[in-house]
């Protein structure tokens, strides 16, 4: 399409009073623009990258400078050719009836730097969010659109002064803006960010400074602020930075994080690290539910996790005897005192694993140094590396540690575990040992994490010799490129370039070490400069110690409804996180509930007051118009077929049935695993069954607040 000969809007039949020239002829010229300007930009960027990609890569810092811009250059190109026109969501108009500013994903200018599109995250663009008619923050109108294969479909006004019709406004009815957020659902989630409420807006630009907990039920928008918010810090807090640790956002479930994997690059960001807890840990792809609730509890505790360390103690420390070394020149008294002395050279904070070349480097300077004798040092360490008792002694006394056999110890020792947690009572310790060590649980996963982290890769030293050797062999050759060198210029060029090439500095930089790197970091490994955590409230205390590790700055968005808790949560969140280790927390609540009809939320409130009398049951401001049906679990594939007849889109969820084949709009889900998505139609299938008491409440209650549409209730009886 283009933009300077078709018209930006395609407005159905119905609408066809919004298409008036004084109600858009603003708008196409400034489509117009906003056309050209992409256009051109996007030739810009593509010579740009070009230009870059030929360019040599250098080494170093330069390399990483120049990886860095090709991404940067390579993101904004696709995020202008991924959206085109439809990067604006709209427009202000402001109360001094200066020309209108026009809000889009991201910012543009034209060749004149004419400001075409304001960044939707920049301070000035905030009252297109926030502004309410108690508060109109400067606006005397302000304009949405919506789009649909790239040309407005329908857009609408809202008016905030008296002479707010100066700027031809088409007046709606606000139920027609509300409508339009029951609209059908995908199997992604759909772009929000057009509509976009002022009480989210006000949550999503917060500042970053200690954990902001945003609690609010069914339908209130956690998920949207919990996106929104991240682009959001990403661009608006230069501490946040991806080259400053960056952002990590953690989901529920996978299908979840399937479900929003488009909005964050819609945003303009694709560098931020999404997962589930399992994901932090290997063992977490395989590991199974724990069985025994009583052994999931004791095993939530922050408590069991904080065991770990004194597990790890356990394995460090320094022989309370001394020994005779024996060397080929003379015996050396290695006392009690030396071990200690070895043992304390670590620096403090450093992982086990990693700690023992720190400490043997430590126990052979002690010994060469009180070696009395003329033998060349070399030799000297080389007798003391061969020396069979001595490495003997060492490994018992600081051995090299698996994080999965630590944790599979305190499953199968009894007095190990006893050790470790003296507070657990002996029916207690028993609870916990099992057949299979190793047979991982989820419930064990905190502990498996906190165990790696404190003792770090066994194969650090490993590779730190191999990456050694491999320095070693690129000097020695660059020592040879450098002879090389002086050769021709001594001929050519004289004794200053000799001069300089035989300096050490420049020799050193031409050995690129972070280029010889031995290992890949861990992408989830941290430490991350702010954490997003959606369906928090599910979160068991062993389980935050997981997310405080990647966080030493203690800088989290926290979002969830402790009444979608499945196993209860009866203390307040500042109680329950100021227990698990945050201290800076403030709090912030959504209570409007825009996805659920009434209809639904009539009859989903009753099942969580049941159990939760003081529930924060948000208030639906919709009504889709079809009531709650129920029916014999016999109609289930009737009334789907019916369903998909009646509704060219939009997507249903089946829950409850686990015979139920999904199909590729209906989807097949266990009420835990519905959590924090959406469909126009829901079908639960035998919800008594789903459980009894708080759990089970809960689970019927989040299934049945899934339908933005219609929700049907079927039994097998």
């Amino acid at each position: 399409m283009n933009p300077l000969t078709t018209s930006a809007f395609d407005l159905p039949d119905r609408l066809a009073a919004k298409a008036a020239p004084k109600l858009i002829a603003a708008d196409e010229r400034h489509f117009a623009a906003i056309a050209e300007s992409l256009e051109q930009s996007a030739a810009d960027l593509s010579d740009r990258l070009d230009t870059e990609r030929r360019a040599s890569g250098g080494i170093g810092q330069a390399a990483m400078d120049r990886d860095m811009e090709v991404y940067r250059l390579t993101a904004r190109l696709r995020a202008l050719r991924r959206f085109g026109l439809d990067l604006c969501l709209g427009r202000m108009v402001l109360a001094d009836n200066s020309e209108p500013v026009y809000v889009g994903r991201l910012g543009l200018t034209d060749g004149a730097g004419r400001r075409l599109l304001l960044d939707w995250r920049s301070p000035a663009a905030e009252p297109f969010f926030g502004a309410t008619h108690a508060n109109p923050m400067g606006l005397a109108s302000r304009r949405r659109y919506r789009w649909t294969r790239g040309r407005i479909s329908d857009y609408w006004d809202e008016v905030f002064t008296s002479d707010g019709l100066a700027g031809h406004a088409a007046l709606d009815d606000q139920s027609a803006f509300i409508a339009s957020l029951g609209s059908s659902r995908s199997p992604r989630m759909r772009d929000v960010l057009g509509t976009v409420q002022a009480d989210q807006d006000a949550i999503i630009r917060a500042g970053s400074s200690g954990a902001l907990v945003v609690d609010g039920g069914p339908g209130t928008g956690k998920t949207v602020v919990a996106l929104h918010r991240t682009a959001y810090l990403l661009y608006a807090d230069p501490r946040l930075g991806h080259r400053r640790g960056g952002v990590l956002f953690v989901g529920p479930h996978q299908p979840y994080l399937a479900y929003v994997a488009d909005v964050l690059p819609s945003l303009g960001e694709e560098g931020v690290q999404t997962c589930t807890l399992r994901d932090l840990v290997a063992e977490g792809a395989t590991a199974a539910v724990e069985a025994d609730p009583d052994v999931a509890r004791l095993k939530s505790s922050a408590n069991l996790v904080r065991a770990i360390d004194e597990a790890v103690r356990f394995y460090e420390e320094p022989p309370t005897r001394g020994m005779t070394v024996t060397t080929h020149w003379s015996d050396i008294w290695l006392s009690a005192d030396d071990w200690a002395e070895a043992f304390d050279a670590p620096d403090p904070g450093t992982p086990h694993n990693e700690a023992r070349d720190q400490i043997w480097a430590a126990l052979l300077t002690i010994l060469i140094d009180k070696h009395d004798g003329d033998a060349p040092t070399q030799l000297l360490r080389r007798s003391l590396l061969q020396n069979t008792e001595l490495l003997t002694v060492f490994n018992r006394a600081w051995p090299l540690l698996e994080a999965a056999d630590l944790v599979g110890d305190l499953w199968s020792v009894p007095a190990y575990l006893r050790k470790c947690a003296p507070w657990l009572s002996p029916d207690e310790v028993r609870k916990l040992q099992r057949p299979d060590a190793q047979a991982w649980t989820v419930s064990d996963l905190p502990l498996l994490d906190t165990a790696r982290q404190r003792l770090g890769d066994p194969e650090t030293s490993r590779r730190k010799r191999r990456h050694e050797v491999a320095v070693a062999a690129e000097r020695e050759r660059m020592t040879r490129v450098v002879d090389d060198l002086i050769a021709v210029a001594d001929d050519e060029y004289g004794t200053g370039l000799v001069t300089m090439l035989r300096g050490e500095d420049f020799q050193d930089a031409l050995v690129d070490e972070a280029a010889l790197s031995h290992t890949d970091p861990d992408r989830l490994a941290g430490p991350f400069a702010h954490i997003v955590v959606d369906e928090a409230q599910e979160l068991t205390d062993a389980e935050w110690q997981m997310l405080l590790l990647r966080c030493p700055s203690r800088s989290f968005t926290i979002v969830g409804d402790r009444a979608q808790a499945r196993h209860g949560f009866t203390e307040s969140w500042r109680e329950r996180l100021e227990r698990i280790g945050l201290d800076r927390i403030n709090l912030a609540s959504l209570t409007i509930n825009y996805r659920t009809p009434e209809e639904v939320m009539v009859e989903a409130e009753p099942v969580i007051r049941a159990v939760l009398p003081d529930a924060n049951v948000p208030t639906s401001i919709r009504s889709s118009g079809i009531p709650v049906v129920r029916g014999s679990a016999a109609e289930l594939g009737s009334i789907l077929d019916a369903w998909l007849v009646a509704h060219a889109e939009g997507t249903a969820c089946v829950i409850g049935d686990p015979t139920f084949r999904a199909t590729p709009r209906v989807r097949s889900l266990t009420p835990e695993l519905a959590k924090g998505l959406e469909f126009d139609l829901v079908v639960l299938v035998d919800p008594d069954a789903f459980g009894e008491g708080v759990e089970g409440a809960v689970d019927r209650y989040v299934a049945m607040t899934r339908a933005t549409q219609q929700l049907v209730l079927l039994t097998s009886s």
